[in-house]
């Protein structure tokens, strides 16, 4: 007997050995780093490898890219190791495409990845099941109108030693587009391990403003990530070990354009801030240290119409802010550009008089407001959060409904929609609609019990109208909690199979992702 409960008692330790949380290595305290000794590091231009025929007119040849997600290590402070990353390309982010409204091009996406993951893979996440290969991408150009067959559906991924030929049509408003991978139950790592970069769209209206450009336009790529000591990635983990799913993942250590606490030269003139957040799932506040003014000038979709005065703005994952800043007034200052208690990146602004090239007008790119009564349908659809006895998100659905559930939202093809976001959760989430530009129509807080428990909308204060900065075309949209967010969808473009997510890069990827279907009108 003595021995059987020996055996019984050995069997138990090693039952609970086995299930012990994991031990994950120390995070570097980023404070002790010096600050601003890296300069700001801006990513190249990509470049055609020639030209291919359009897959739309057999006439038509049009730029070919060939773009590699491969391994790369790369320093992002003057005093760390290497950090191990995948990138599109040899740097991080990966290079910048630059072309013009209704000029198409072709991008053929390579996985030239390494044949295993990295960072941990929950296989009890959908999609991402230990039937499915550990390493896949897809590319997604997030505010593009593409066809569905190039729109980086989360399903379409590609394994090592394959790729994805894309065509964009680029008819579009100019613009900051951005693309990242894309693939369904893996995209958050993905992203993390540095599959990202930044997609300019230029016109005729935006060149006549006379905004500032070339060295005068600086793209800021803006991502957090947590580091070990030894400066390597670290993707947190839960308790348990099957299952090592995190609700959000947020980094002590700020990263503009792969570099943590850089700096950049400025000459005391206007400059053109082209400022993306590149988070899983940080949404940043910010303003420069000293308070200065600047412009608002543009959102996703392009250019607002006239510049909104400010000194701050919050912008959450998945979206982008157009700036201007005139350097002009700081003159032999250090500017601080912070978010909260974080510090992102230093300006040095030059002593010496510049001569002023650049404009800013006083009005831009005229918005016309959708009127209400364009739309042919409203869509109640609720954002949802599911928790376990402690209280820790275990899922996060659209409408509850799961991602392998039937398609239930099919605007038609030429029509406007307005789509009612209900928020009982306490997180704000980003909501991105692939394909489609949208307007905020407004945001009005409810009573969710109510809402939940009767299907009654209380609402317990007046509409509020978008911020001034939000004020233009949109894809994503922050969704705040326990609020009702209204946006006035107008589908134009093409038919076909698309998606809609929360850009919380954890919470799409646990399900909080759902296909819709832009349908051809009837007859």
């Amino acid at each position: 007997m003595a021995a059987a409960a020996l055996s019984a008692t050995k069997g138990r330790l090693l039952n609970a050995m086995a299930h012990q949380a994991p031990v994950m290595p120390a995070a570097l305290d980023v404070n002790t780093l010096a600050q601003f000794v890296d300069p700001l590091p801006v990513p190249k231009i990509a470049q055609h490898q020639g030209f291919r025929t359009s897959p739309g007119d057999a006439k038509i040849r049009v730029p070919f890219y060939r773009i590699q997600a491969q391994a790369i290590t790369s320093q992002v402070h003057r005093d760390l190791k290497p950090t191990r990353l995948w990138s599109f390309g040899p740097s991080a982010p990966g290079p910048t495409f630059e072309t013009r409204a209704g000029e198409p091009l072709l991008v053929e996406w390579v996985n030239a990845l390494p044949q295993e993951h990295f960072l941990p893979i929950d296989q009890t996440i959908h999609g991402a099941e230990a039937d499915k290969p550990t390493v896949r991408t897809v590319v997604h150009l997030h505010g593009a109108k593409t066809r569905p067959e190039s729109d980086g559906y989360p399903e379409d991924w590609v394994v090592p030693g394959k790729s994805s030929l894309y065509y964009y049509p680029n008819e579009q408003d100019a613009t900051m587009l951005w693309y990242h991978d894309h693939a369904l139950g893996i995209n958050r790592l993905n992203v993390y391990a540095g599959l990202l970069g930044a997609f300019f769209i230029r016109d005729d209206i935006e060149d006549a403003l006379n905004l500032p450009k070339g060295k005068y336009e600086l793209p800021l790529i803006i991502y957090d990530r947590l580091l070990t000591r030894d400066g390597q990635l670290l993707y947190p983990i839960s308790t348990i070990p099957e299952s090592p799913w995190v609700s959000e993942v947020f980094g002590n250590a700020i990263l503009v354009n792969g570099k943590l606490f850089p700096y950049q030269e400025v000459e005391p003139r206007r400059y053109r801030l082209r400022v993306l957040n590149g988070s899983n799932a940080r949404t940043y506040h910010l303003a420069f240290g000293n308070a200065a003014p600047f412009h608002q000038i543009g959102t996703d979709q392009g250019l607002l119409a006239a510049p909104v005065p400010t000194t701050q703005i919050e912008i959450a994952p998945g979206e982008r802010a157009d700036l201007v800043i005139d350097f002009s007034e700081h003159r032999g200052a250090q500017l601080v550009l912070k978010s909260d208690a974080f510090t992102v990146m230093q300006f040095r602004v030059s002593p010496e008089k510049v001569t002023e090239t650049s404009s800013l007008p006083g009005t831009l790119r005229p918005v016309p407001k959708i009127p209400e009564s364009q739309a042919v349908q409203t869509r109640l659809l609720t954002l949802d959060e599911y928790v376990n006895k402690a209280g820790n998100p275990t899922m996060l659905l659209l409408n509850a409904s799961h991602w392998k559930m039937p398609i239930t939202e099919k605007p038609v093809l030429g029509s406007t929609e307005i789509w009612t976001l209900i928020n009982p959760t306490n997180d704000t989430h980003p909501i991105h609609l692939h394909l489609v530009r949208f307007q905020i129509l407004d945001r009005r807080s409810y009573e969710p019990w109510l809402f939940q428990s009767r299907r009654q909308l209380h609402f317990i204060g007046p509409p509020q109208p978008p911020d001034p900065g939000e004020a233009g075309w949109k894809d994503t949209v922050r969704a705040y909690s326990r609020m009702v967010t209204r946006i006035i969808v107008p589908f134009t473009g093409f038919t076909g199979r698309y998606v809609w997510h929360c850009h919380i890069l954890e919470h799409e990827d646990n399900e909080m992702m759902r296909p819709y279907e832009v349908i051809a009108a009837a007859g």
